[in-house]
């Protein structure tokens, strides 16, 4: 692929496990032959799914993405407490779980679900002081995040196995960005007394952006192409705005128009259909947030 705006977008990526998101772009970078490429919402490398991928200007639009929501499925382990709350940590303790009822897991559940104050992982992507705080914790340091606010609209149970000791849960979650799956898991064992951890995690959207829209790396590597240009990309994730011809030309060159009432961003499209930016009302001015197609390419 060459660097053109006829190559810039997103590819929707389905991250196969035992991968990091870095990982997932050094390949990329490869299949496309360039190396501008970015990604969205980091996936640990147990999990699979939606990894929102930018292509050359598409790097740029990564910023201006719209993902309010992430939808996830995944599997608990009731029983065991690990030190990164995933099933790659070590036991911190183990309890038996076997006596834990269809009830309590029920009343758990609702308990971590709408409004919630929820404390990260430690071995999450967050910084610390300038490092992340998976760093620090491979460095033998304790690290103790805040809690912070998060919502959890939808924390359904599909199914439950009672293995001996182990209760496992398959469960499907609609959260808010920012929201740790694995913390789920975590604080469902704790608050039953048994400990939580997650054993299986794969992601199912992104926003406007699912499995339906991804590929597999070996799919790209067969044949490199984009999910969405930047036509597709923009008009999914915001309200359009149509532009005359002279108006599409001034918001390429980075001009403003004047303000017509709108509430919040929208993709400008011109007559011929392609997304030239996204704008947004300033005072009395129709400003870009981003340009898609600047006159300079």
């Amino acid at each position: 692929m060459t660097d053109s705006l006829s190559t810039s977008g997103l590819v929707v990526v389905d991250k196969p496990a035992g991968m990091t998101s870095h990982d997932v772009i050094a390949r990329l970078r490869r299949i496309l032959g360039t190396r501008k490429v970015g990604h969205a919402g980091t996936l640990d490398p147990m999990a699979t799914g939606v990894l929102v991928v930018g292509v050359e200007r598409g790097t740029k639009f990564l910023a201006h993405l719209v993902a309010t929501t992430k939808s996830y499925d995944a599997t608990i382990r009731l029983g065991a407490a690990t030190t990164t709350d995933d099933a790659e940590g070590e036991t911190l303790r183990s309890t038996d779980a076997s006596g834990v009822t269809d009830e309590a897991i029920i009343a758990g559940v609702a308990a971590l679900s709408g409004d919630i104050l929820q404390r990260p992982a430690a071995v999450s992507a967050i910084k610390v002081d300038g490092r992340r705080a998976h760093e620090r914790v491979r460095d033998g340091e304790e690290v103790v995040l805040p809690a912070r606010p998060v919502t959890v609209s939808r924390f359904d149970v599909l199914d439950v196995r009672r293995t001996g000791r182990w209760v496992d849960l398959d469960v499907s979650v609609d959260c808010s960005s920012g929201t740790y799956i694995r913390s789920l898991a975590r604080d469902l064992g704790e608050g039953l007394g048994v400990g939580g951890h997650l054993t299986a995690l794969r992601r199912t959207a992104v926003g406007e952006f699912r499995l339906d829209d991804a590929l597999t790396l070996d799919e790209l590597a067969d044949a490199p192409r984009l999910s969405l240009n930047l036509d597709e990309a923009l008009t999914r994730c915001y309200p359009t705005l149509e532009l005359t011809t002279d108006e599409a030309r001034d918001l390429a060159m980075g001009k403003w128009l004047p303000a017509r009432g709108l509430r919040g961003i929208h993709a400008g499209v011109s007559p011929e259909g392609r997304a030239v930016a996204l704008v947004a009302e300033k005072g009395r001015r129709l400003a870009t947030v981003f340009v898609a197609r600047p006159s300079t390419l």
